[in-house]
Order: C-alpha cells, then sequence, then structure tokens
C-alpha cells in the first residue's frame, strides 16, 4: 500500500528527507505540490484538484500523510474520497485556516525579497494567491465523518496549530492525539526522528 507524504506552503518535498531515513516502509511517495499543478494558477481549488487526481491515479488504497497545508489537503481528501483512504496523519493542521494570521502572514510577506520563497513551496506571486484563496476552508463541521484510522500530531511549541491538534482529536472518532515536546511546526524538520517513530508505530497498526 503507497504511502502519500505531503509537505507544507513553506518547505518542499526535500523536507522529508530527514524523516524518511528512519520509516521502515519503502512504498513512500513525497510528491512536489508546485509540480502537480501542471502550470495551473496556484489557487486553492487548482491545487486540491490536482492532488487529488494525483492520489486517484495511485492504484489501490493509500496512508496520506500531511503537514499543514499537506494536512489540509489530506483531510480534504479523506472527507470526500473515505473509500480510498486507509489512514491518515495529520501534522500541525489547521481544521479551520485562521483568517487573522494569514492577512499578517500576507503582509510580512509583500515585504520580503523573491529570493526568499525559492525554498517555499511556491514562489511569492503563487504564496499569495494560494493563501488569500484559502481564507474561507473550514471543516469544523465536517471532521467528524472522518472514518478511517487518524493519528493527529503536534509540535508542543506549534502554538498555531496546538488546539486545531485537540480540536481534531475530539472530533474524530477513535483518533490518537500525539504531542511532540520541544518541537515547534515544522516536525519533520524539527524532530524527524520522533516524528518517524510515531509514524511506523501507527502504520504498522493499520496497515
Amino acid at each position: 500500500m503507497k504511502k502519500v507524504l505531503i509537505h507544507g506552503s513553506g518547505h518542499k518535498a526535500i523536507s522529508w528527507n530527514k524523516t524518511i531515513e528512519y520509516i521502515n516502509y519503502d512504498n513512500v511517495l513525497c510528491p512536489e505540490l508546485s509540480l502537480i499543478l501542471g502550470g495551473k494558477e496556484a489557487s486553492y481549488d487548482n491545487l486540491y484538484a490536482s492532488f487529488s487526481k494525483y492520489c486517484n491515479d495511485i492504484e489501490g488504497k493509500i496512508d496520506l500523510c500531511g503537514l499543514s497545508l499537506g494536512g489540509i489537503l489530506a483531510l480534504n481528501y479523506a472527507l470526500d474520497f473515505p473509500n480510498k483512504v486507509n489512514s491518515l496523519i495529520l501534522i500541525g493542521t489547521p481544521h479551520q485556516v485562521p483568517k487573522f494570521m494569514f492577512s499578517i502572514q500576507n503582509v510580512i510577506f509583500k515585504f520580503l525579497p523573491k529570493s526568499l520563497f525559492e525554498d517555499m513551496a511556491f514562489n511569492k506571486k503563487d504564496t499569495f494567491i494560494l493563501g488569500n484563496s484559502m481564507k474561507k476552508l473550514d471543516f469544523s463541521d465536517k471532521v467528524s465523518k472522518i472514518k478511517c484510522q487518524t493519528l493527529i500530531i503536534c509540535g508542543e511549541k506549534d502554538k498555531a496549530n496546538i488546539k486545531s491538534a485537540y480540536y481534531l482529536s475530539k472530533n474524530i472518532k477513535g483518533s490518537k492525539l500525539e504531542i511532540i515536546k520541544n518541537t515547534g511546526h515544522i516536525v519533520n524538520e524539527e524532530n524527524p526522528k520522533e516524528l518517524a517513530l510515531l509514524i511506523n508505530n501507527f502504520w504498522k497498526y493499520v496497515c
């Protein structure tokens, strides 16, 4: 069964490399979100449609693991295609996009040079387009419909998403919550070994 690791908007697929070194599975896929868009405008609707096609083209059921934006895409897909998803891991994932935080983030991004976006998932222009198109995303009333085995992970220092982690764990039936100590939002880079341990144990149980 294929495992799909989805990166966040602030990083690229290579952000999973350190974690993969400790993962005990070979059939792991790490799509580059900017590439699967296929040249389309980087709106959330276009990105999600491209991600859905990517997942639907994989034969059989899949195990999804997403961080931040990747978690949002994984959550969205699990809700729309419940028969395709065997298990779900959500890392630092908001169940509701914080509009105020996104607005502040866009103001900051506006004054940053284009060169600083080279290591991010999208260039400066596309980052703005994506952020603006995500402001109304809200899965609050839908997450209870998730039926697959779900693991929710959040860094102890990820103040922006830790409340959401508890919300998801309370509203997704049978889900398990893991808080990684002394770790912030980018768990796969800050604490890849601990993250891989949690992923390995979870996949061993659900696969």
